[in-house]
């Protein structure tokens, strides 16, 4: 392996870890902190794929925007969904065993799964890159990156930066992380834990709902396309440590290091390298590699 090809290696390992995190940040939220088992997460991801290649006829058309147009569109319909899908769902399953978790969240993902046959269809659709950031970035003689990838991985710095200052910096980051230790006590403080809930679950939502706009251009938008990214969300929750913003991003970077290294080196056993890896880590540390934070 050359040089060139090394540092495409590492961007796209860079890349996938990034996004990873980003759709893994949100069920870090929803799961760590407000104790739900969401299987509906990837569904979120889904739907943002979707929403970027549906709204941008519509903001175009309408409202003479781009891309950049489509991403705020997006984020304001996933905000505003969270907000009721947790008042109308998830707001009585605090209390609630988790086998009754998981099966309504199941049951969300089959509701997600028709809804979006009965309105896109099945077929599998491209959406294209804003023309800003359709070029690419030389590497060596022959090979190439493309700026849009860079553009996501950057993305993703900055709203993990984001989420850490929130969380670790801010009055609401305070509140959150009390009402995730103990509900009874801050809400005898005069909080309200219950709009702090559906505020949280807003923003996992719409964290999910953006990374799957982001990821649009690059992975094309197909069915079931949740189901996928779902299972290695929770292998980046249970690595990072459940509730830890900067547990998960090492995790999803470490994921994405050993999966495109994985493809290309062991590509026969690319498939089970996460998992020997997330066995190897829990051996090590059982709480994962950080605690909640």
């Amino acid at each position: 392996m050359d040089l060139a090809t090394f540092l495409i290696q590492c961007l796209n390992a860079l890349q996938y870890g990034l996004l990873l995190f980003l759709v893994a940040s949100g069920l870090t939220l929803i799961f760590g902190i407000m104790g739900v088992i969401n299987l509906a997460h990837g569904s979120f991801y889904m739907i943002g794929a979707y929403m970027a290649y549906a709204l941008a006829p519509i903001v175009g058309s309408t409202f003479g925007g781009g891309f950049f147009a489509t991403l705020a569109a997006g984020l304001v319909l996933s905000v505003l969904l969270g907000y009721v899908l947790e008042w109308a769902f998830f707001s009585y399953l605090y209390q609630r065993e988790h086998l009754q978790q998981v099966l309504m969240t199941y049951g969300l993902i089959l509701v997600f799964e028709e809804l979006r046959s009965l309105l896109v269809g099945d077929d599998v659709h491209g959406v294209q890159p804003p023309p800003l950031l359709a070029g690419s970035v030389p590497l060596g003689e022959l090979m190439s990156y493309p700026v849009y990838r860079l553009f996501v991985s950057v993305m993703c710095l900055v709203l993990a930066l984001g989420m850490y200052l929130v969380l670790g910096r801010t009055r609401l980051g305070m509140m959150i992380r009390a009402g995730a230790t103990n509900r009874e006590m801050v809400q005898s403080l005069g909080i309200d834990i219950q709009f702090l809930y559906r505020v949280v679950f807003a923003a996992g939502v719409a964290i999910a709902v953006l990374a799957g706009m982001l990821a649009a251009p690059v992975s094309s938008v197909y069915p079931g396309m949740g189901n996928s990214v779902l299972i290695v969300c929770f292998v980046v929750v249970v690595i990072g440590g459940i509730g830890s913003i900067r547990g998960a991003l090492l995790a999803a970077l470490l994921i994405g290091i050993v999966d495109t290294f994985g493809k290309v080196f062991l590509p026969q056993a690319a498939g089970v390298l996460v998992y020997v890896l997330m066995a190897l880590i829990l051996l090590w540390k059982p709480q994962g590699l950080f605690k909640a934070a």
